[in-house]
């Protein structure tokens, strides 16, 4: 029995503790650390059977029966805290992204060289059944030869300001998910970006130095095209869509939805709308990442999403950034420099 650690008790450590100890039958939640940890998050890890809750996360990383720690802490925190891990012979999983700062990231890299360690980047959609299926018709050369990509993200509502000012902007916070799915779908990696973007959903987004609209156009090295767009406000629910498109046809899902029913009369066709939260969306893809970050540990096996696959999105995110800044196509070369 893996046991395992989570340093960070919110929203993203919870959903991972759940499923943990509900759908992954081979590991078990030894502790849970959070400097907030109140009366009411104690209480729900005890009723998850969580033996040990507690405020210092350095509890964890001295536990010799720990082997693998879940970081879900603020972002600001994660290359600290992985390093700290890798340090104390940790096995990692990290939410995304591994830190804003392409040095401290490198600085993760250089910590786990030389040592036998996981280290694995929490990018659930990769775990999404619709978005694993269109990969597997791209691999299995139903399509032919990738030419162009579509990608739509746009949530339910904004979230708040004081988030956005502390989340590193969209590209970074939002689209990042985006610029790790392009990569995921096609097998091959971004060149350059050109980004239009604009604020259209909330004023306040744009005085806090962000946007919230934004139609991203990239170059892949495999020759394909992509485009995404996201909108921090979608009236009609969670909308996560994606296409491939090549020289024999083409692959693509569309939003998972509360059910299929389609109702028809003289006014017109209805059906239901996308589920409206990402939990809804993604709770299974969440249990999926876990269940392969364990398997990876126990059965010492290749992680599915490495660290140098969230330095990559990183890297596009700061070239996507730069662009809107600059209101030009920016290559990544000029990022990695």
């Amino acid at each position: 029995m893996l046991k395992v650690g989570i340093i960070g008790a919110g929203r993203i450590g919870k959903v991972h503790a759940q499923s943990i100890c509900n759908f992954v039958p081979n590991a078990q939640v030894k502790a849970i650390a959070d400097p907030f940890m109140n009366a009411d998050t104690q209480a729900w890890a005890k009723s998850l059977g969580i033996p040990v809750v507690t405020k210092d996360y350095q509890e964890i990383l001295k536990d010799d029966e720990i082997t693998a720690v879940l970081i879900c802490s603020s972002t600001d925190t994660h290359s600290k805290i992985s390093i700290e891990a890798i340090e104390a012979g940790k096995h990692v999983f990290c939410e995304k992204p591994i830190d804003h700062d392409v040095a401290k990231i490198e600085a993760v890299r250089k910590a786990l060289e030389g040592k036998k360690l996981k280290y694995q980047v929490g990018f659930n959609r990769r775990f999404d059944h619709n978005f694993e299926a269109v990969r597997e018709a791209v691999k299995a050369g139903k399509i032919g030869k990738p030419e162009i990509i579509k990608i739509t993200s746009r949530d339910p509502e904004p979230p708040g300001i004081d988030y956005v000012k502390v989340s590193g902007g969209i590209f970074l916070d939002m689209t990042i998910h985006d610029f790790d799915m392009v990569r995921y779908l096609v097998d091959s990696d971004v060149e350059e970006v050109y980004v239009q973007s604009a604020v259209l959903v909330n004023p306040e987004i744009g005085e806090a130095g962000d946007v919230d609209t934004a139609i991203i156009s990239l170059k892949m090295a495999n020759g394909a095209l992509a485009v995404i767009d996201n909108c921090r406000r979608s009236a009609y629910g969670y909308d996560q869509r994606a296409e491939v498109f090549g020289s024999l046809g083409m692959a693509a899902c569309e939003n998972d939805t509360p059910s299929t029913v389609k109702i028809a009369g003289s006014e017109g066709v209805s059906g239901e709308k996308p589920l409206y939260f990402f939990l809804d969306r993604y709770m299974q893809a969440y249990a999926k990442e876990i269940t392969a970050f364990v398997d990876a540990v126990v059965n010492d096996t290749p992680v599915p999403c490495t660290q140098d696959d969230g330095l990559k999105a990183v890297l596009i995110g700061l070239a996507a950034k730069k662009s809107a800044e600059e209101h030009r196509p920016v290559k990544l070369s000029e990022i990695a420099q």
